[in-house]
């Protein structure tokens, strides 16, 4: 399966749950500018930095802004405050305007269908993309990556978490919810070997059409656990019913999830000044813990890099 028939089946997921619960979760304060000058995301007041500032090619500079495209809804990276509105939030979003604000330049995020956004990229009409891209070799021929997370597959349980899961090889034996035809299913599959070593009999995988049909078993106590994507997985801990249904598990052995993979901000090849400067900035909200607050915001601390890199993908 191609990441982004991965990503829009994920994203189906929790776009529900997502709406319903945004306007309780997103602060007033958040991506607003601040009274004396900046901008305050995620309640940190952020303000320009003249020598990153400085450092931007002098395109940008006279462009007055960095035009970002961004598939939306994708929970958390990307989301629509109110259905059927424009204005926009997310964790993508608002690390986008905490970029901006280091920068001394607004991040302007424009929707943009996901197999487009590299083209549009190429063709100039926009700077950079903020989307949850997996930054891959293949993506790096054509685009440059500032990567700021790690994700892969997640373990979504109920509250209190009653089986005690902990890590993969406590759902051997176990009842487990799946969407059909995913990244998570072949994750599974693929545990099955590892079950079978430890005697713990194999996984009961219960798969469904649609990630709400497999939360919804869980709810019911049909599963002990779901398996999707970790951020979905954080978001939906921490957005349904004001985050009182669900958890989510940490393994330390995988704290950005199973099987993680860069995501990065691509940058069009075009503009390696911007592609430095955004590195140089996203150091300094990772270092000021500004990054770190963002994406707790999201429920998804556990994904977010330590250092900026840029084309992080290997293989």
């Amino acid at each position: 399966m191609n990441p982004h028939t991965v990503r829009r089946l994920a994203a189906a997921a929790v776009v529900t749950t997502a709406l319903t619960a945004l306007t309780a979760c997103s602060g007033g304060d958040d991506s607003a500018p601040a009274a004396s000058g900046g901008v305050i995301v995620a309640g940190v007041k952020i303000e320009k930095d003249p020598a990153l500032h400085d450092a931007l090619p002098e395109e940008i500079k006279d462009a007055g802004t960095v035009k970002v495209a961004t598939d939306v809804p994708y929970p958390p990276f990307e989301m629509y405050v109110k259905e059927g509105e424009s204005e926009l939030t997310g964790l993508d979003y608002d690390l986008g305007q905490a970029l901006g604000a280091k920068l001394g330049v607004p991040f302007t995020f424009t929707p943009q269908k996901f197999d487009g956004i590299v083209p549009a990229i190429q063709a100039g009409r926009f700077h950079a993309a903020m989307s949850a891209i997996t930054d891959n070799k293949e993506r790096q021929k054509v685009v440059d990556f500032v990567d700021y997370s790690q994700s892969g597959s997640g373990i979504l349980v109920a509250e209190g978490n009653p089986a005690k899961i902990a890590t993969l090889d406590d759902l051997c034996g176990k009842k487990v919810a799946v969407q059909a035809a995913t990244n998570q299913l072949d994750l599974l599959k693929s545990h099955q070997a590892e079950c079978r070593k430890a005697g713990g009999g194999q996984i009961d995988i219960q798969t469904f059409p649609r990630d709400s049909d497999a939360q919804l078993a869980l709810r019911s106590g049909k599963v002990v656990a779901q398996v999707l994507t970790k951020p979905a997985a954080g978001w939906t801990a921490k957005t349904a019913d004001d985050g009182t249904t669900f958890d989510l598990v940490e393994d330390p052995a995988a704290p950005g999830g199973y099987n993680a993979s860069p995501n990065g901000i691509a940058v069009s090849k075009k503009l390696p000044e911007l592609t430095d400067a955004i590195q140089m900035a996203l150091q300094a909200l990772i270092d000021d813990g500004t990054a770190t607050k963002i994406f707790q915001k999201y429920g998804v601390a556990s994904i977010a890099v330590k250092e900026a890199t840029k084309n992080a993908a290997v293989d």
